[in-house]
């Protein structure tokens, strides 16, 4: 019996004397300043389940959120928060990127007016003027949404609002904004004591398409450290839906930006959104928005969906 003391008390030093695994380091670049969309990565990062996979996460928020999946594919960073929409483009213009798992499988943007307005449905934005952030993707998804009620774009006038949309609306400098989150923007003008209407892009003649994804680069994408990545996100997104205000309390300490009343509020609206399994795929929902985004004219010709889908299965 003494002798199996010893044994295990030798054992015991010898495991302590071990060095810890390795963690498999990671960069990984979001599309924006950290907020609610990015809740399953925080809570990831912060409940240690990145570590429990054997990732070691560093999230980095742009200066330029047009930049992450670019420098993705110049191999400056592994992975990428992205938009389904932005990498459809990309890959039509031939960069070396690949989807490899999502975090908001449905369509955040959405078409927002004042609730006390005139304006009742889409036809009644006849003649009146619409602000929006970002050329082109929003003017296409707009375009598509006048068409369902029997307009043209030509029947509104466009305004740049830059992303003040919803002081452009509560200023009534313009009528309507496309491109608001309907996770946020609804949100902001309720703390501002005003209401708003909005209308789903995927309900108005725009196919369904998800908000969030990860990008990888096509040539040097590692499935195995994407499936430990996909995992710890998923046990994160399980973990939040279960338990939201314990779920919101560690993400508000992450950064002292984050704890205000709009993300307190969008946090609510954003758990629900989350995709249950970051490693989903719909191809058909691809290839359809392709279909999509070449009709509207944003790109010539889609690329093959193998060249820019990965299924980590």
């Amino acid at each position: 019996m003494k002798l199996l003391v010893q044994l295990i008390a030798t054992l015991a030093l010898v495991c302590a004397a071990l060095p810890a695994a390795a963690q498999d380091k990671v960069r990984l670049l979001l599309d924006w300043f950290v907020n609610p969309d990015h809740a399953a990565l925080v809570i990831a990062k912060q409940r240690g389940l990145f570590t429990k996979h054997g990732l070691d996460v560093e999230m980095i928020a742009p200066a330029d959120p047009n930049a992450p999946p670019k420098l993705v594919a110049a191999g400056q960073a592994d992975y990428a928060v992205s938009y389904q929409p932005t990498l459809q483009m990309l890959a039509a213009e031939g960069l070396p990127l690949v989807r490899v798992g999502v975090l908001v499988a449905q369509p955040l943007n959405s078409l927002v007016a004042l609730e006390d307005s005139p304006i009742k449905t889409i036809a009644d934005f006849k003649g009146r003027k619409i602000g929006y952030s970002v050329s082109g993707f929003e003017e296409a998804v707009l375009g598509a949404m006048l068409e369902s009620a029997g307009l043209l774009l030509k029947d509104v006038t466009l305004v740049n609002v830059n992303f003040a949309l919803t002081t452009a609306l509560m200023s009534k400098q313009v009528d309507g904004v496309i491109g608001a989150f309907r996770n946020f923007e609804l949100n902001d003008l309720e703390i501002n004591k005003t209401k708003g209407r909005l209308w789903l892009v995927e309900k108005h003649g725009v196919p369904m398409y998800d908000e969030l994804i990860l990008l990888a680069k096509r040539e040097t994408v590692d499935i195995a450290r994407t499936k430990k990545l996909l995992a710890a996100i998923a046990e994160a997104t399980t973990w939040l839906k279960a338990n939201p205000a314990e779920g919101w309390a560690i993400f508000s300490k992450y950064g002292k930006e984050l704890d205000n009343e709009l993300n307190k509020l969008a946090w609510k609206d954003t758990l629900p959104l989350l995709a249950d399994d970051p490693a989903a795929l719909d191809r058909a929902r691809y290839e359809a928005f392709a279909g999509f985004l070449a009709k509207r004219g944003l790109i010539k010709q889609a690329a093959p969906l193998d060249s820019y889908l990965r299924d980590i299965r």
